[in-house]
């Protein structure tokens, strides 16, 4: 799974493969939290993050959620920018 994504302890991927379930989503790992956290809407799918985390990863979302949806289309990988 690829790593998308790095900034304050978070890690970001999103799994290529074609028969990858829907909806459009990516993991994140925190500690020894993981969750799974749809593109559309941020909620998590599962597993499950402190709040705080949660919080950075869905302004993380909200600033390339459309970057996000063309990774999940194209299955081309590409890096993002971590939250600053």
């Amino acid at each position: 799974m690829p790593v998308i994504s790095r900034f304050y302890g978070l890690i970001i991927k999103m799994y290529f493969q074609q028969s990858e379930h829907l909806p459009p989503h990516f993991h994140v790992i925190y500690a020894e939290y993981s969750a799974a956290i749809t593109i559309d809407s941020g909620d998590i799918l599962e597993g499950d993050l402190p709040n705080k985390a949660l919080m950075l990863v869905r302004e993380w979302l909200s600033l390339h959620r459309d970057e996000l949806k063309a990774i999940w289309d194209t299955q081309e990988f590409k890096s993002i920018e971590g939250l600053v």
